[in-house]
């Protein structure tokens, strides 16, 4: 909706604008967050600016532009959710680890939600969170920080601030036990999908739970590709990581079943490994692997302006940046018995869902 008509522009004339003088842009929905952005030369940041500021308060938001919306949005789901094994059973994770917190909706949502909204609902929404008091402008480049704090003042200053934005007060109880589930879908392999309640972004614990994901599952030399797709041919894939999120979240392992293998089984095996960890069986050479991989993903992840923006922008949105600043110097100090005791802390049965996804 937000690149639909305003005041101003007509429907699709934001993306025009921007590719008319060689820009890029889009958005994107996460858990914590919405993100926009546009790509572009410095020569252009003031208009830019000016678009961004044209959404947040001269939106039309019209009834019909929105009925449009509502079913690309759903058409989104089916592919993405409903159509998508995978996509699915990431989607019963979320429902089934999360009860009472905002989290059991994934940002897409669910199909009934989508079909039900009105064009007041969604009026409603913008005016409430699309304020200046409840976003924040990145600007990375080669700019020049006096004049950009100016042009980011001249065009969203005069922007009324919404009067109340509602505080996410829902904190997920503790697990009082293991919880496993089916789902039926049509597929031809089954999956799996594990999950550990873990803490939010700001725990220091964080930076123990990203090396254990890299050990793990860490591009082809970890262990869990290494185990159940080169050697024992378990599966055709595996993931696992931590969710830094702005509330406690969740710790993943995602893995599709290869033809003919059950999902109970590949379980069984990512346990095994969990516990190895649990145990401490983390050689000097493996952790020292870790920190050297991790540190050169991060400068490269530094090469360009865009980068920079959606990684420092990710922090500030979520109020707090010294994890970001902090990660380096916490990673360089940290220890194999560090990473043992973060493991026994989170990788418990009890605190613990298990998604199996079957035909």
């Amino acid at each position: 909706m937000n690149f639909k008509s305003t005041k101003h522009l007509k429907a699709g004339e934001f993306n025009e604008i921007v590719k008319s003088f060689g820009g890029v842009n889009n958005a994107s929905t996460s858990f914590d967050y919405t993100h926009y952005f546009i790509k572009t030369t410095n020569q252009n940041v003031d208009k830019a600016l000016w678009l961004f500021a044209e959404l947040m308060q001269n939106l039309n938001l019209k009834d019909e532009e929105f009925q449009t919306e509502r079913e690309v949005v759903a058409e989104e789901r089916r592919w993405r959710t409903d159509n998508n094994p995978m996509g699915y059973l990431y989607f019963r994770l979320f429902n089934n680890a999360f009860i009472y917190h905002p989290y059991h909706w994934t940002p897409i949502g669910f199909m009934k939600d989508i079909e039900s909204w009105s064009i007041e609902d969604i009026k409603k929404f913008h005016k409430t969170f699309y304020a200046p008091n409840n976003a924040l402008v990145l600007v990375a480049g080669d700019i020049d920080k006096e004049e950009v704090f100016s042009l980011v003042k001249k065009h969203f200053s005069n922007i009324k601030p919404s009067k109340k934005i509602p505080k996410v007060h829902m904190v997920e109880p503790k697990s009082d036990g293991e919880k496993i589930v089916t789902v039926h879908k049509t597929t031809q392999n089954e999956m799996v999908a594990i999950a550990f309640h873990i803490p939010n972004f700001k725990s220091k614990d964080q930076v123990a739970l990203s090396v254990i994901s890299e050990i793990l599952a860490g591009g082809k030399s970890s262990r869990l590709h290494i185990k159940l797709i080169d050697k024992k041919r378990l599966v055709n894939s595996i993931y696992a990581y931590n969710m830094e999120q702005t509330d406690p979240s969740l710790f993943l392992f995602l893995a599709v079943c290869n033809n003919g293998i059950k999902a109970e089984v590949v379980r069984d095996e990512i346990l095994k490994e969990i516990e190895k960890i649990k145990n401490g069986k983390i050689s000097k050479n493996e952790l020292e692997k870790v920190k050297i991989n991790t540190k050169t993903d991060f400068i490269f992840s530094l090469e360009n302006s865009s980068n920079v923006a959606n990684l420092y922008g990710s922090y500030l949105i979520r109020g707090d940046i010294t994890p970001l600043m902090d990660y380096q110097k916490n990673l360089e100090s940290i220890t194999i018995d560090e990473i043992k005791n973060v493991a026994n802390k989170y990788f418990n049965k009890d605190n613990s869902v298990t998604v199996y996804l079957k035909p």
